[in-house]
């Protein structure tokens, strides 16, 4: 309910939104409300999103086929996908824990970021598989 009074500005008597959404449209503005809120809030997000858009322009660079592509979407949507989730399981364990420490909140925060370190590895290999045999290419021809 708290979440909601700070989603939109309600006047005196209203009652916050307490339901699930009615509407398809309801529904895509808070999800794009969340995508704003990480990109403004979570610096890894930004940097991710830098990153990727250095791997965009390096597969137009490097003239990359279809099967590539793929597999350059799947890298980055995978690294946004755990960010994303990372960053929702440590604000609800922050939440429930109150921001106090104990155990088990170090631990589903330790596992919420040890699922982007494995996103990370997996992007950074898909990375070297596709683009360091390219850029290997590339150097060979400049001699």
């Amino acid at each position: 309910m708290l979440m909601a009074l700070r989603d939109k500005k309600y006047k005196f008597g209203e009652r916050p939104q307490v339901y699930k959404n009615k509407s398809f449209f309801a529904s895509l503005e808070f999800a794009m409300m969340g995508i704003k809120t990480a990109y403004k809030d979570e610096r890894n997000m930004r940097t991710h999103t830098t990153l990727a858009l250095i791997a965009i322009v390096a597969g137009f660079l490097f003239h990359l086929a279809r099967a590539e592509w793929l597999w350059i979407g799947l890298a980055i949507f995978l690294m946004h996908f755990a960010e994303m989730l990372n960053t929702s399981i440590e604000n609800v364990v922050d939440l429930a824990a109150n921001r106090h420490f104990h155990p088990l909140a170090k631990k589903a925060k330790d596992m919420a970021a040890g699922a982007v370190l494995f996103a990370a590895f997996f992007s950074l290999f898909v990375g070297c598989v596709i683009f360091l045999p390219k850029i290997w290419e590339l150097l060979k021809s400049l001699n």
